[in-house]
């Protein structure tokens, strides 16, 4: 049996920041940002058809933006709702891909709580959060992926341990019973060494931080991906991709072979922030 060649995929990961009508110091509104930001993320999905795009903070009129000035140029689509209602209310943690390139199979929203299954919340969070899951499989080669996408809060460390909890047993789900590789981004809002950090990447957990798995001569940018809209602000690392099933764990079906690794600049010559997180990029091949 011929060995199918590597397939190469892309994973962008930013928290866009919502539009706001009182816009902090040093922040543009969302008017300003748009095309500074979907073509941030058009550029960096055009030399890899396989691209997926995780975003966070993403109220209902900016998921209808992003998807009209993606569509400009190719096809996509998306998978998610928003978190407050699980349609169209509050903040959506959307996950784009391009429809000629990969077959949805199905997809799920998770909500980070104790009743899962609606929208809710516990752990005394600041707001609802959710897990938004997607199954895809490549139309050229049938190859399957899991992609997801988490925007965990800010307001309570027990929500976030909690919180992780919850996607790793989604996690463990897919590999137990699917034997699938998984990706997860998202903006976690725990930097490397607190609990988040530590529950995903712990020696219980199937997933491993992208940035460690790739090494420093494949790596570009930034190493904080939170930026905030002044200089003065205090910068950190907690915006991330996961890889689940890398080749050294073995297992059954494709496996991740990481292969690059960015955090991108926010900021422009003209001084506009497109958001106050940096875009993070994850390069890596399906063998």
């Amino acid at each position: 049996m011929k060995l199918q060649d590597p397939l190469p995929v892309r994973v962008l990961t930013k928290n866009i920041r919502y539009a706001t009508n009182n816009p902090f110091e040093g922040e543009e509104r969302w008017t300003e940002r748009r095309p500074y930001l979907t073509k941030e993320l058009l550029f960096n999905t055009l030399n890899c058809q396989e691209s997926f795009i995780c975003l966070q903070e993403v109220l209902h009129n900016q998921i209808e933006d992003i998807w009209s000035d993606l569509n400009a140029a190719e096809e996509w689509a998306y998978i998610g709702v928003g978190r407050d209602d699980g349609d169209k209310a509050g903040e959506y943690s959307p996950i784009f891909y391009r429809t000629s390139v990969w077959v949805l199979e199905k997809w799920d929203t998770v909500w980070l709580s104790r009743t899962p299954s609606k929208p809710s919340k516990d752990w005394d969070a600041g707001s609802i959060r959710i897990l938004t899951i997607g199954v895809f499989t490549h139309r050229a080669t049938k190859r399957k992926v899991v992609a997801m996408n988490t925007h965990l809060d800010d307001a309570s460390s027990r929500s976030r341990l909690e919180s992780a909890k919850i996607i790793l047993s989604q996690i463990k789900e897919a590999h137990d019973y699917k034997g699938l590789p998984v990706f997860l981004g998202g903006d976690f809002n725990s930097e490397p060494g607190e609990e988040a950090y530590l529950e995903v990447t712990g020696d219980s957990s199937p997933m491993a931080d992208l940035k460690l798995l790739v090494p420093a001569s494949r790596q570009y940018g930034d190493s904080n991906t939170f930026s905030g809209f002044t200089e003065a602000t205090r910068r950190k690392r907690i915006d991330f991709i996961f890889l689940g099933h890398p080749t050294e764990q073995g297992g059954p079906g494709s496996t991740w072979s990481p292969t690059g690794y960015a955090v991108l600049p926010n900021r422009f010559e003209d001084g506009v922030y497109n958001s106050d997180h940096e875009v993070v990029v994850g390069d890596m091949e399906l063998v």
